[in-house]
């Protein structure tokens, strides 16, 4: 990543493997994982499928955040927060972040996005400022449940796993309209 690394700045932790069906590392996202919700044709809000495996022993739960740090904001945008997933959970289906949170394992919920809404919402970086990165990761935790309600923000979700991840794992793809 380039000097907008939202990771920098955090202490370094190990990784694992991180893998989707939907999208693939350093590729361009899927119509699907587009924005129709903010006006993206052929977007359909629908967040990629995710497996994982190989995290440490301790881990007791997963935090999942789609962060963009190249939107024309100052502080990027969060485009989907998931909190309390149970350490016995290793996948996430495609669409799991739809608007009513069915798709989540039990216990796990849904902070609401930088669009105001606790689902998933897609790629929508404004047509003509170029490619946007958009950082797909699961964070390995060393808590059961992070102290965060759905009424939190996104960012409050990130300093909460800052001060109790054991890994991370990310997957970049891009987007551009």
């Amino acid at each position: 990543m380039n000097s907008n690394d939202p990771f920098a700045g955090l202490p370094e932790v190990p990784g694992f493997t991180l893998t989707s069906s939907t999208v693939t590392d350093g590729a361009t996202l899927p119509p699907a994982q587009y924005s129709g919700a903010m006006g993206v044709p052929g977007g359909a809000d629908v967040s990629p499928q995710l497996s994982w495996s190989g995290a440490p022993e301790g881990t007791k739960s997963y935090a999942v955040t789609v962060y963009d740090p190249d939107a024309p904001t100052m502080s990027g945008f969060w485009h989907w927060a998931v909190a309390d997933v149970a350490a016995s959970v290793t996948e996430l289906p495609e669409g799991a972040g739809n608007a009513d949170g069915s798709g989540l394992p039990a216990g796990a919920f849904q902070l609401r996005n930088d669009a105001g809404m606790a689902q998933f919402i897609g790629a929508a970086p404004p047509a003509g400022h170029g490619p946007h990165r958009y950082v797909i990761t699961v964070h390995a935790l060393g808590v059961e449940k992070i102290e965060v309600t759905a009424q939190g923000s996104p960012a409050y979700l990130g300093f909460l796993i800052s001060a109790n991840v054991l890994a991370r794992q990310s997957i970049v793809v891009t987007g551009e309209i």
